[in-house]
């Protein structure tokens, strides 16, 4: 099938190509023309795990092409996906001014029937928002097309569900499709697109737009809910001396309830949880309706972020003034280069209000917390070189490289053997044993020296 993939940022460079891996022809549109040439030359602008390998091989196969130009999508493709950003505005809600900036445009160019697929996050509504602005183009342009008897364009609701870190496996093998249209014609065109991911009997399911939109505000809410429960326990934990790896040992065998999302740490971030569960709340509050569960959902995440910054302070007896502080972490999670909300960034800032130096390593974030900070923190080489003369570390995220360091090297390194482990990676036991203070999350705090 012929497709377009306008905005190539994480959503829509991974369906495009994925899409293209397919046997698809994909033109990716971007109004960054210097990005544009980049991808054309094979250079990937983002970090996702095996995406460079089928970028490669769609580019060379000419499956999958780049274009600034809009009306070279339009006039090539059936099926049109609206992949740009929907940022939160300063009240919560989903800036939409992309998505129906592109919208108009398309009314304006659109020449014959096309599928405008809204894949980018979106509120209940957006559909028929994007629907009125395409018509709203054509009117505005005298668009000839306007005037055809035939159904002129279907827009559909098509929701994302991408891990960053294994994106292309979710989307090139889905858990399920999720696509909201009233048209049976759209049905069968998105039907035809995505039968072939999901050979395995993984669900297609068909449903409304309003209740498509919706199903994505709701499940990554409800993931961010978990997160925030166990956060919660976690810190209960502390409190009654039990411990929260056991507890949830306990509670996720329940099938009810699953392991999944269960790790208690230092708070969710990224591109989709923070500002999905507040657009989800904004939405409510605009329907009427208090979302209650939601709202302390977003102030427990807020004060989570946080929540191992007294247990630095107690350490250095309130005196952070001049203290080095090596950082291994800075991504919102392991696998991406994504710093949005990242929980790192929000301790980073406060450990520097309080007068320290933080060194900081992260595998494949640096270079996007440099366009960020600057100079305000210094950015190491390896995860050891960071650690020299620091007085403690402090681990942001759980890459799989922190896992299992050479200790007997930071032994050597370290001014003072303590950590303080914002998502749980090792073992109090352990690390009595090797004569470390340490301060994990909902777990015993262990003090040496």
């Amino acid at each position: 099938m012929k497709i377009g993939v306008v905005g190539t940022g994480y959503v829509g460079l991974v369906t495009g190509t994925c899409l293209a891996e397919m046997g698809n022809s994909v033109i990716c549109v971007d109004i960054d023309s210097a990005k544009v040439e980049k991808m054309k030359s094979g250079v990937i602008p983002i970090y996702e795990p095996h995406l460079d390998i089928i970028f490669e091989r769609n580019i060379k196969q000419g499956r999958l092409v780049f274009t600034t130009v809009l009306k070279d999508a339009l006039d090539n493709s059936e099926i049109i996906f609206l992949a740009l950003p929907t940022p939160p505005d300063e009240d919560g809600s989903a800036d939409l001014s992309y998505i129906l900036g592109v919208s108009k445009e398309i009314g304006k160019l659109i020449n014959s029937y096309k599928v405008i697929v809204d894949k980018s996050t979106v509120p209940v509504g957006t559909a028929e928002k994007v629907k009125k602005t395409i018509q709203a183009g054509m009117k505005e342009s005298s668009n000839p097309f306007g005037k055809s008897k035939e159904a002129l364009f279907d827009v559909v609701s098509n929701p994302e569900f991408l891990r960053e870190g294994f994106a292309v496996d979710d989307f090139m093998k889905p858990d399920r499709v999720v696509i909201g249209t009233s048209s049976e014609k759209a049905r069968k065109v998105m039907g035809d697109l995505f039968s072939p991911f999901v050979r395995q009997g993984n669900p297609i399911i068909f449903m409304d737009e309003a209740s498509a939109e919706l199903t994505k505000y709701a499940a990554n809410s409800f993931l961010a809910t978990k997160i925030s429960f166990m956060n919660e326990v976690a810190n209960l934990c502390e409190i009654l001396g039990a411990n929260v790896d056991q507890v949830r040992a306990g509670i996720g065998s329940d099938t009810r309830i699953g392991k999944r999302f269960l790790f208690p740490g230092i708070g969710y971030g990224g591109s989709c949880f923070p500002k999905d569960v507040q657009a989800l709340v904004k939405s409510a509050t605009e329907a009427g309706y208090d979302f209650k569960i939601l709202k302390s959902v977003m102030e427990v995440n807020d004060s989570q972020r946080l929540s191992i910054v007294p247990k630095i302070k107690s350490f250095f007896n309130n005196d952070l003034k001049g203290k080095k502080i090596a950082v291994w972490g800075l991504a919102f999670k392991p696998d991406t280069d994504d710093i949005r909300e990242a929980p790192a960034l929000f301790i980073i800032e406060e450990l520097l209000r309080e007068g320290t130096k933080i060194f900081a390593y992260d595998p494949e974030a640096m270079n996007n917390v440099r366009k960020k900070m600057g100079e305000k923190i210094s950015f190491s080489a390896n995860q050891y070189e960071c650690l020299k003369d620091a007085d403690c570390l402090l681990i942001c995220t759980e890459w799989a490289v922190f896992r299992t360091p050479d200790f007997a090297k930071m032994n050597s390194l370290l001014k003072n053997k303590v950590v303080f482990d914002g998502r749980n990676l090792y073992s109090p036991e352990a690390m009595n044993e090797l004569g470390y203070s340490y301060y994990s999350i909902g777990r015993e705090t262990i003090k040496n020296g």
